[in-house]
């Protein structure tokens, strides 16, 4: 364990060095006011070994002491002239009496000064009060609850004492969190008046539903001055510049991918398009549908149906082996696309379509379609489940029906990954775009819809978010 003093000119400023120091983690055991100003002591990193050997330390010494009075009380009572009351003292008896003042002192050793003394029987010598090693109290001020009890009972502590002791230490940790909150709340207030437009960049972005970590990265990403007119578009330009796309897309030379993505993204759908397109650019002999579909009812069939009005041609393998084989006998073509299906981040069968795409298809580059309507923390489970193949890029789909683009940003610049391209709607292939020659347009349709609904952030949220962070800095 990790014990330190600090002393600062303001409870604040205390604070603040012992968050630099040891974190957020840190214990506040005391604080006092000093000439300075304050004194604080804090602790961090408790050691289980610790309060072990500190408890056998004081068990050890009270034994002794014990033992000692014992064999001091039994040659008093055998002493000539001795009175007939003093054997009536046992040594169990002074031990039941200073149990209180050992529960006194287990909690503050301070308290042992402050105590009254008890009168003794005569001829009879009680053992001293051993307050409990301070080792021993700061250490088991951080365990948690039930660890607490079970520690403060091997020192012999009665219930009704630890029942005070939590009591004390739910209190404590208000005061904690209170504080903390004060703090934030003062550090986001601060940072409005000393950093506008860090400020101002956070507060848009987080109306447009920016994820709060990637918000504050792209805000420490602002300079402190601009020679932008209207301050208002920063946020914007900061997204275009940060927004990860594919600069250079390879579908346009050819080669095998694979989409993949949950249920109703959009996959079978967006591999039309891109079908067509190919199709319209390099004509259809050189192009090859492939589905590994076979749970949804319909999928094949509505793959087959517009690789009949291409004039391609249409393959459906049933296992990771056969996808292998059908894949080694479309080397001479030069653009070959593989339909999935779709499934749910948490469905059993999941593990066995991405292993038996990994089997069949090693060579195929993975795109992941991510449907922009989607909340942060599904797309985050998107993103987890099929992370087994490593997708290289992401498309995003039904741009359409989205009212917030926010959620599906956040998680692409969380990720670092790429979007080579999105969808905006469901025809054939108007409805794609290339995200490297429409950036501008995704970013400005983020901006529109927080625009017609903007969400609505108090003070609480930015404080919570963004307040605190630099509180524990």
């Amino acid at each position: 364990m990790k014990i330190k003093r600090y002393m600062a000119a303001s409870m604040r400023a205390a604070l603040d060095q012992v968050r630099l120091e040891q974190g957020p983690d840190a214990v506040i055991l005391s604080s006092r006011r000093i000439n300075e100003g304050v004194e604080v002591i804090a602790a961090v990193d408790y050691d289980e070994a610790l309060i072990a050997g500190a408890a056998r330390q004081y068990a050890l010494a009270a034994n002794a002491a014990a033992a000692s009075v014992a064999a001091t009380n039994a040659a008093a009572a055998n002493a000539p002239g001795a009175e007939a009351k003093a054997p009536a003292a046992t040594s169990a008896g002074p031990a039941a009496n200073s149990a209180a003042p050992v529960v006194r002192a287990a909690h503050d050793s301070r308290a042992v000064a402050a105590m009254p003394a008890r009168p003794s029987p005569a001829g009879t010598i009680r053992p001293p009060v051993l307050p409990a090693p301070p080792a021993l109290r700061r250490a088991v001020e951080r365990r948690a609850p039930s660890a607490q009890a079970r520690d403060l009972a091997a020192v012999g502590i009665p219930q009704d004492a630890q029942r005070g002791f939590a009591t004390v230490q739910r209190e404590l940790k208000d005061l904690r969190h209170l504080v903390e909150n004060g703090l934030a709340g003062l550090s986001w207030h601060d940072k409005r008046v000393r950093e506008p437009l860090k400020a101002r960049v956070l507060e848009q972005l987080s109306a447009m539903d920016i994820a709060p970590d990637v918000a504050a990265s792209l805000a420490a990403m602002t300079p402190s001055h601009t020679n932008l007119e209207d301050t208002s578009k920063l946020p914007l330009a900061l997204l275009l510049r940060h927004l990860p796309v594919v600069d250079r897309l390879s579908t346009v030379n050819g080669g095998v991918f694979a989409l993949v993505g949950p249920t109703g993204a959009g996959k079978t759908t967006t591999i039309a398009k891109l079908a067509a397109r190919w199709s319209m650019r390099h004509g259809s002999e050189g192009l090859a549908l492939v589905s590994i579909d076979s749970y949804r009812i319909g999928a094949r069939e509505q793959l087959m149906t517009y690789a009949r009005i291409l004039g391609a041609g249409m393959h459906a393998p049933n296992s990771g082996r056969e996808l292998a084989r059908v894949l080694d006998r479309l080397k001479s073509k030069r653009l070959v696309l593989i339909d999935t299906a779709g499934m749910g981040p948490r469905d059993v069968r999941l593990s066995e379509q991405l292993e038996a795409l990994r089997f069949g298809a090693a060579r195929a580059k993975v795109m992941v379609a991510l449907p922009a309507q989607g909340e942060g923390h599904a797309l985050e489970e998107i993103i987890r489940a099929f992370a087994p193949v490593s997708p290289s890029a992401s498309i995003i789909t039904k741009v359409d029906e989205a009212a917030s683009l926010g959620a599906v940003i956040s998680t692409t610049l969380r990720h670092k990954l790429k979007i080579a391209y999105f969808c905006n709607g469901q025809r054939v292939p108007e409805d794609l775009h290339a995200a490297h020659q429409r950036r501008v347009w995704l970013v400005r349709a983020a901006h529109k819809l927080m625009e017609h609904a903007p969400l609505k952030r108090d003070d609480a949220y930015y404080t919570r978010n963004f307040g605190r962070a630099q509180a524990h800095a």
